[in-house]
């Protein structure tokens, strides 16, 4: 990379590590463990983020949406993401979360530099709408303050313009958009709108059941809740769109990916706290939520055994070799 700054080569070192990432596993975004008093469980967190890494996602996000960022003080965010580095030893690029208004995202995404952090995700801000001038702004200001680099995520009063896009692309630490909203069509325009080399990944909840839409539109790369419970199915349905086995994609989104978005679109939150809750079901000590989020019902509990049981069961009739 001769010619360019030390800055800029590490921040296309860190763009390239998470493109490979992309296309290698799925993104892993892991839940906060809890004690039962609701404390931060550290040692717990530990051990569960262990055991998703030793299944090859791409890249963590830790201290993200479903790791209950909201609920996190600045102390707590700092062990995080702090283990999540310590856990992932290098071997895969650790993206931590941060938000609310550029002011305390800087603090967060400051904490998240000095813990090692290789990148930061911009969540969206809190509360107002805005108009495309101050999400831009949001972004310079955030990125002026820190050296990590940031990817966008566009979910909820967050929704870039296809020139708000080129704007942000020409802020040197901007490598990268998380879109939520799932409209193809503008989503489309902005990769026709991004320089070559910007980075985009489908965020939107339970991604897997909009993968195979999003990547007829260029955005093959998406995040995966389900990895954070049972990497086994997230892990064969992964391969299975990789590989262009439509049968087993069909499958595993029929029989496994609808009726988890059915039961998940019962209350507010379950798309958090379902997904804690099967974590728990597994066995994995990551605890309860955090309010305001609440666990799930007894009887909700019952049907998401019962598809979680089910959903394994089609792993080796679906699975390929990697």
């Amino acid at each position: 990379m001769a010619g360019i700054s030390t800055e800029a080569a590490e921040i296309a070192g860190v763009a390239e590590r998470l493109r490979d990432g992309m296309a290698s596993g799925v993104l892993s975004f892991p839940l906060t463990s809890f004690g039962t008093d609701g404390s931060l469980a550290l040692d717990a967190y530990r051990a569960y983020l262990a055991d998703r890494l030793a299944t090859a996602p791409g890249a963590v996000f830790p201290a993200c949406g479903t790791g209950e960022f909201f609920s996190l003080d600045e102390d707590e965010y700092r062990a995080v993401v702090r283990t999540t580095v310590e856990v992932a030893d290098g071997r895969l690029p650790v993206v931590a979360g941060i938000g609310y208004g550029w002011a305390q995202a800087l603090r967060f995404a400051r904490i998240a530099e000095e813990a090692g952090a290789d990148a930061a995700l911009v969540l969206p801000h809190y509360l107002v709408g805005t108009p495309q001038d101050g999400l831009v702004e949001q972004l310079r200001r955030i990125a002026e303050g820190t050296r990590l680099p940031l990817i966008a995520y566009q979910r909820g009063q967050v929704d870039f313009s296809a020139d708000s896009l080129r704007r942000i692309a020409r802020i040197p630490t901007v490598v990268g958009l998380k879109d939520g909203h799932s409209d193809l069509d503008r989503l489309q325009r902005l990769t026709l709108a991004a320089p070559h080399g910007f980075l985009f990944f489908n965020g939107a909840a339970t991604a897997e059941i909009q993968a195979r839409a999003y990547a007829t539109v260029g955005v093959p790369a998406y995040s995966s809740a389900v990895h954070a419970f049972a990497p086994e199915i997230a892990n064969a349905f992964f391969v299975a769109l990789r590989d262009g086995d439509d049968a087993a994609v069909t499958e595993l989104l029929r029989e496994f990916y609808v009726p988890l978005v059915e039961l998940r679109d019962r209350v507010p939150g379950y798309a958090v706290s379902l997904v804690k809750a099967a974590a728990r079901l597994r066995g994995f000590p990551v605890g309860p939520v955090r309010a305001p989020l609440t666990d799930p019902a007894l009887t909700d509990l019952a049907d998401l055994e019962k598809m979680l049981d089910h959903g394994l069961s089609l792993v080796d009739t679906v699975r390929r070799p990697a």
